[in-house]
């Protein structure tokens, strides 16, 4: 598996930086939330073929997230954050709680919840 998450850790790591989502702007449809939040799994990690992360200048989102809006396949795509100067290369999300999570690297296989 790999996911959101593995992708802009790797992308970190292999660029020295951070990154800083909000996890309010992340494009989750509600099928597929519901589906993890029965089985217990983070989207966050799950493949997810088809999907582009694109990182461009700040200075230029909005004209890339145009541009990908006047394509069909790109109607759902959102600025979900930033790159940010961090030491540590972490990959922190603000929830919609207030808080801050670490996306951190999986490690092993992803199990659900068992409750």
């Amino acid at each position: 598996m790999a996911g959101l998450a593995t992708t802009l850790n790797e992308i970190a790591q292999q660029s020295g930086v951070g990154m800083r989502l909000q996890e309010s702007a992340i494009p989750v449809q509600a099928s597929v939330r519901a589906a993890c939040e029965f089985l217990g799994l983070d989207p966050l990690y799950i493949a997810n073929e088809g999907k582009l992360v694109a990182i461009c200048p700040a200075a230029e989102a909005n004209a890339a997230l145009a541009a990908l809006h006047a394509h069909p396949l790109g109607q759902q795509a959102a600025i979900i954050g930033e790159v940010v100067h961090d030491a540590h290369q972490f990959v922190r999300v603000q929830t919609d709680f207030g808080g801050e999570r670490l996306l951190d690297w999986l490690s092993g296989e992803m199990l659900p919840r068992i409750c």
